[in-house]
């Protein structure tokens, strides 16, 4: 009688598990939202967000399922981990079987193989500089973050502010511009000001955020966040690329916050 290994039987078992999974329902969500940063055929669009083609079914079901029921800590509101539980809290227990599944069926990217595209919908925005937005936003918050030694310095326009002082939805034309700045540095750690920020050093990029009538009826509904879109710009003011994906991920479990992280700041306005 042939011996069965563990290793063997567990290879058996997952097999049977892809097996009874529904492959076209799983590649159907894939195109739907998965595949905005890993891609569809299972080849990420960034070089920091892992490729899932051909990854054992098993292991990609546990880790759902882990961000689902919070097995897996966040370390920060913007982590990636945060992202992936604001979507996988939106699938049921078939929908990750079939993810999973649909992507362990997908043959393995190439060794230093190209990038998926991004889905076209999340790839463009319709956010624009706000020219002159110093004489006209106010200069609400500022944020430290130590991990990349920065410090970023959050602006916002009167309706904005308006509308988070009243509790009211926000607006079409709701807009948060933030500078970022690299933190001047001492013997390699960040200085800080007698306000307790770190002091600049120099100016590195502006990211933004703001609404607009149906900007966000492109979106998936497992990342919309309203009519929000988002954008990196660089110092010249001209947009850099972005996977509005992962600022969408980030900002959606903030749905009764107006999907922002300083409402309460922006709110607290006189």
């Amino acid at each position: 009688m042939k011996k069965v290994t563990i290793a063997a039987l567990a290879a058996a078992l997952s097999a049977s598990a892809a097996q009874a999974a529904d492959l076209e329902a799983g590649k159907v969500k894939a195109m739907q939202v998965c595949g905005a940063c890993h891609g569809v055929n299972g080849v990420s669009v960034g070089d920091n967000i892992p490729n899932l083609a051909a990854q054992r079914p098993a292991y990609i079901e546990n880790q759902l399922k882990a961000f689902k029921e919070g097995l897996r800590k966040a370390g920060s509101p913007t982590s990636p981990v945060a992202t992936m539980a604001a979507i996988a809290t939106q699938l049921s227990n078939e929908d990750i079987a079939n993810v999973a599944a649909f992507y362990a069926s997908l043959p393995g990217a190439e060794k230093g193989g190209a990038k998926s595209a991004q889905f076209p919908n999340v790839a463009k925005t319709h956010v624009a500089f706000p020219e002159d937005y110093k004489k006209t936003f106010v200069r609400y918050h500022t944020i430290n973050f130590p991990a990349t030694k920065q410090v970023r310095h959050y602006y916002a326009n009167p309706a904005t502010i308006a509308a988070a002082k009243a509790g009211k939805p926000m607006p079409d034309g709701a807009f948060i511009l933030t500078e970022v700045y690299s933190a001047k540095l001492e013997n390699g750690n960040p200085v800080l000001g007698p306000d307790g920020f770190y002091v600049v050093d120099k100016p590195l990029l502006y990211t933004a955020m703001a609404t607009g009538a149906g900007w966000g009826s492109e979106i998936p509904d497992m990342l919309r966040n309203g009519d929000w879109n988002y954008a990196v710009f660089s110092l010249d003011k001209q947009h850099r690329p972005i996977n509005q994906a992962e600022c969408l991920g980030c900002h959606k479990p903030l749905e009764g916050a107006s999907y922002l992280f300083t409402l309460k700041q922006l709110a607290s306005q006189k």
